[in-house]
């Protein structure tokens, strides 16, 4: 007989040990029960059966195990006198009634997983849908991301990430975070990529572009928000970056973001912001135009933007993640090999159990394909500068 488990595939191998667990209960309580006579009564014990069986199989399976239970106890019954005493009778009702329980609250764990398993396909459609996955490619760059969100049946919550082409060549970036959670999150980080993607193929300059982000973020808001206490409530803070496909100098304009990172040769450079300007919803608040922040970003360097769920994620004893060190402790010779190595190790970090939705965009330089390359003249000791 082929068996099968709430999902209706075949059993692996350690759910069938388990059933032979069941089984083989059934039998050694019969036997037992039987063999000792009547002054001790071990009857009742054959629930253990069909409640061990619904911990690793549907409700058919388990109804079954009950069955065969209910069987055993009749069994006991017949060689302990037969099955009017009032005793037997009482313990197969109590075990056929207990069954009954073990197999409802089975079937209706059942239920709710396919109706998780629905909500979850669902999540992932929103999810490609709002984040739109950067290609993996994109000019001279190579990309990759991940999203880890906090909520186990989520897929997508208030961090945003996005990656576009600009009429002129070059290719700029946006990261960012919503304040606070649930719905509202979700709206405000998917009206922030729409305008971020709309608006850089037509504005020729970073602080432009986010003069034009912000904008729209604000006008959105003045949809959603209903009092003046809650507009000081929503802002997003991000990090937007200009990367030109010729020449080495990269533009940088952060929001109230934690700072990207420059790994070069194996070594990893916070990129603080000299001028940084207040989070997106919040820049009326400030005077002054946008001055951008320049660093270099060479053929072979990696870029790693991310949100503060990466570095305000706590291990089990309470310390925080530490990003900058443990990317220097990788020797990764891609992006796709860096976002690995950091995903495996957040999560061990954390026992698995993240607090806040985490996202990561890591971004190599490929060698540009014209054989003219400028002149660059670096500080004494070879880092980049801001």
């Amino acid at each position: 007989m082929r068996l099968r488990d709430i999902r209706g595939e075949r059993l692996p191998e350690h759910r069938r040990g388990l059933l032979a667990i069941a089984l083989a209960l059934i039998v050694a309580i019969a036997v037992v029960d039987i063999g000792i006579g009547t002054s001790v009564h071990l009857g009742p014990l054959l629930v253990i059966a069909p409640t061990l069986t619904a911990s690793f199989a549907g409700p058919r399976l388990t109804a079954l195990v009950g069955a065969l239970a209910e069987a055993a106890l009749l069994i006991i019954a017949i060689f302990h006198g037969g099955l009017t005493t009032t005793n037997h009778v009482a313990q197969l009702i109590a075990l056929a009634v207990l069954s009954a329980l073990v197999v409802f609250v089975c079937y209706v764990r059942e239920r709710h997983a396919r109706e998780l398993s629905r909500l979850r396909s669902v999540a992932e459609m929103a999810q490609r849908a709002l984040l739109r996955p950067p290609p993996r490619r994109i000019g001279p760059l190579r990309v990759a991301w991940l999203y880890l969100a906090a909520e186990d049946e989520a897929q997508i919550g208030g961090d945003l990430l996005a990656v576009a082409r600009a009429d002129h060549p070059c290719t700029p970036v946006l990261i960012g975070d919503v304040r606070g959670h649930g719905l509202a999150s979700v709206d405000e980080a998917s009206a922030a990529m729409g305008a971020f993607r709309e608006c850089a193929h037509r504005y020729g300059s970073l602080p432009e572009l986010v003069a034009a982000v912000e904008e729209s973020v604000s006008r959105h808001q003045e949809e959603v928000v209903t009092t003046a206490h809650d507009a000081d409530e929503h802002f997003i803070t991000a990090v937007m970056i200009d990367i030109p496909d010729q020449g080495p100098q990269a533009e940088m304009l952060n929001c109230g973001h934690p700072p990207p990172l420059l790994i070069r040769d194996g070594r990893v450079t916070v990129l603080h912001s000299r001028r940084p300007a207040p989070p997106l919803g919040l820049r009326a608040l400030s005077v002054g135009s946008d001055r951008t922040d320049r660093f270099t970003f060479e053929p072979g360097d990696m870029l790693m933007l991310y949100t503060d769920g990466v570095i305000e994620a706590r291990s089990p004893t309470g310390s925080f993640y530490p990003l900058a060190d443990r990317v220097a402790s990788f020797q990764a010779s891609s992006p796709d090999a860096l976002l690995h190595e950091i995903h495996r190790d957040l999560l061990v970090h954390t026992g698995e159990q993240l607090t806040d939705d985490a996202a990561f965009l890591i971004i190599e330089r490929t060698p540009s394909r014209h054989p003219h390359r400028p002149h660059l003249v670096s500080q004494a000791d070879g880092s980049p500068s801001l």
